[in-house]
């Protein structure tokens, strides 16, 4: 039979307590929205991805983790356990005691679209609970580990600030993010055209809605078969910033060399742009031959992206052991 010491035990509780803090409140959140973790954009099933980012990072840290050493009666415990139960605590206070509703009540005050307002608490939340893993990390391990769980920390912060941007300055009104927009959509046309299909790419300025790029596309006949406006969410913007803070944050602790880390990036960056462009082309099709593309913009359309961000760490790992194996022979 295997036997486990006391000591051990006590070191894997320790190593996984971030992970545990954050089990409870996501089961809470399950229970009351089980609709919202079938929703990508907007929603919650990127909690899911944040969850395999937290414990590829814990176990890919686990040396380094072990290190830590802390007694039960310090200070430090103390910090630890305050810190822990704070996005439980979040989540009840928001979802029992009228916390939401009171982030509903002041968006509506200060100029919120009355459509978007009630997503400003989802946003909220994302951000809260990078702060709250923040606090977590720091409590038990210190500052110098943060740089150890910064992917799962930027990927949250990006999506709550993806989310918060998106809301407040809607349908092409916050023209930084705008910029590429025209691109993508000339490139998904590019594509659309070589399957056979007509495109037309016009702009529409909106005082209410800022300038919005809109694809149309026909048949042979001249006749719409789909057309849709692109904000920047669409456009790829939002994937764009999550790989580089997750690309960033992986490649300088895992590269030595800068050429080779540059390298990682730059293909990563034309990858997920382009991953981007075929999700818009994507839900044309799904459009054109009659399918829900609300679902698939909502749900599976953002999974290429969010997938491939959250895979690509693991790919460079294993390109960087094929690459010493065959050093090697």
């Amino acid at each position: 039979m295997w036997k486990i010491s006391r000591s051990k035990l006590v070191s894997w509780v320790k190593r996984l307590l971030p992970t545990i803090a954050f089990a409870v409140p996501l089961l809470i959140l399950y229970h009351l929205y089980p609709e919202s973790f079938s929703m990508t954009w907007k929603g919650r099933t990127y909690y899911l991805f944040f969850a395999w980012l937290l414990v590829l990072e814990t176990i890919l840290n686990l040396e380094v983790l072990g290190k830590s050493v802390w007694k039960f009666k310090s200070l430090k415990a103390i910090i630890l356990l305050v810190s822990l139960p704070l996005p439980t605590i979040y989540v009840f206070l928001a979802n029992y005691a009228g916390l939401n509703a009171s982030i509903i009540e002041f968006a509506s005050k200060h100029g919120v679209l009355s459509n978007l307002v009630g997503l400003i608490p989802l946003a909220i939340e994302y951000l809260v609970f990078t702060v709250a893993l923040t606090l977590i990390i720091v409590a038990e391990y210190g500052v110098e580990i943060l740089p150890k769980y910064s992917l799962s920390i930027f990927f949250l912060g990006i999506m709550g600030l993806v989310y918060l941007v998106d809301n407040l300055y809607p349908y092409g009104r916050f023209t930084p993010f705008q910029i590429i927009v025209p691109t993508t959509a000339q490139l998904a046309a590019n594509i659309l055209n070589t399957m056979g299909f007509k495109t037309t790419i016009s702009n529409i300025a909106n005082p209410t809605y800022g300038s919005i790029t809109i694809l149309n596309v026909k048949d042979t006949d001249g006749k719409t078969l789909a057309g849709f406006g692109i904000g920047w969410p669409c456009a790829g913007v939002d994937s764009l910033l999550l790989y580089s803070i997750v690309a960033i944050s992986f490649l300088r602790r895992s590269i030595s060399s800068r050429k080779t880390a540059a390298a990682y990036f730059v293909a990563g960056a034309v990858t997920t742009y382009f991953i981007n462009v075929l999700r818009v082309v994507s839900i044309f099709l799904v459009a054109i031959n009659g399918g829900d593309w609300r679902l698939f913009h909502d749900y599976y359309g953002p999974m290429y992206s969010v997938i491939w961000i959250t895979l690509y760490p693991l790919i460079i790992i294993g390109s960087q052991v094929m690459w010493r194996l065959l050093k090697a022979v």
